[in-house]
């Protein structure tokens, strides 16, 4: 696939939510379709007449009728590998800087959890790569990102590339040019930092998404050892709340309210983040 482009002009995609926030993504087109929690129904039929807003039973279910968005694509999302979280995501996005127009290295695509979040930000002027190795993984990402450039009124140019990271700077370059951030989730990240930190534009910045020490004191002493400086390297810990029984809040080990989520955070989770500024372009 050489790429994903918005098509919302023509998009008929809707979510349609329950009162907990659960929501379930539908393609109004005529068909039948099957969707996990509802059943098997032809979307043309069921919501016809029905417009955005409006109150629509499925079977027992009561729903209304909203537009497709990030959140909606997240709860939907197909799963193979483990994703980075909204958590996470939302801290790599404002730490590095990444915004509309960046033009951004995903280094390890899996699922797409990451991928979903840097193009919701980076609008239809930006450039975002992945890189997969992995076919199967592959296979689930790029469906999760198709869908999501349906029904996006901004996507960014993107294109995944299935190959091993390692052999994927030239190609990198050749299509986005110098890069503005680059994001490592594999499972030897300090394998590929000289490589990909050759593609960061003056003042860019990397990250090593590091789940455990032995990963982040390898990643942290080949950074160093190239020349990068080392701006935050850190725990992201995220504890949820919820109604205690007898009335007050408590803190909760489990998912709360949120039906179909799949993050999964629990109140000890702790990925480490590692991010590193190009300290010999940064002072060219």
């Amino acid at each position: 696939m050489s790429g994903a482009e918005a098509t919302n002009e023509a998009s008929n995609w809707v979510a349609l939510r329950e009162d907990d926030g659960r929501a379930y993504l539908v393609n109004n087109v005529p068909g039948e379709v099957k969707i996990k929690g509802l059943g098997r129904f032809d979307p043309s039929t069921l919501l016809e007449g029905f417009s955005l807003g409006d109150r629509i039973t499925v079977g027992q279910k009561s729903l209304t009728i909203v537009e497709a968005a990030l959140p909606e694509a997240r709860r939907n999302m197909n799963r193979r590998a483990q994703t980075i979280g909204i958590k996470d995501s939302g801290f790599l996005i404002s730490w590095m800087g990444i915004g509309a127009g960046s033009r951004v290295l995903e280094g390890g695509h899996g699922s797409a959890g990451l991928a979903m979040n840097l193009a919701n930000v980076m609008s239809s002027e930006g450039c975002l790569i992945s890189v997969e190795n992995r076919p199967e993984h592959a296979e689930v990402g790029r469906g999760n990102m198709e869908r999501m450039a349906d029904f996006s009124a901004e996507f960014p140019s993107w294109k995944l590339l299935e190959m091993d990271l390692q052999n994927a700077a030239s190609e990198v370059f050749a299509i986005c040019g110098e890069l503005d951030a680059a994001i490592i989730d594999i499972a030897e990240p300090w394998t590929v930092v000289s490589e990909i930190s050759q593609t960061l534009r003056i003042g860019g910045r990397i990250a090593c998404y590091c789940p455990t020490t032995a990963q982040l004191e390898k990643s942290w002493n080949k950074v160093e050892e190239d020349g990068l400086v080392v701006e935050f390297a850190g725990e992201i810990i995220e504890r949820r709340w919820a109604k205690a029984g007898r009335g007050g809040y408590t803190g909760s080990n489990a998912n709360v309210g949120n039906g179909g989520d799949q993050e999964q955070l629990v109140q000890m989770i702790t990925e480490r983040v590692m991010s590193a500024l190009a300290s010999q372009k940064a002072t060219a």
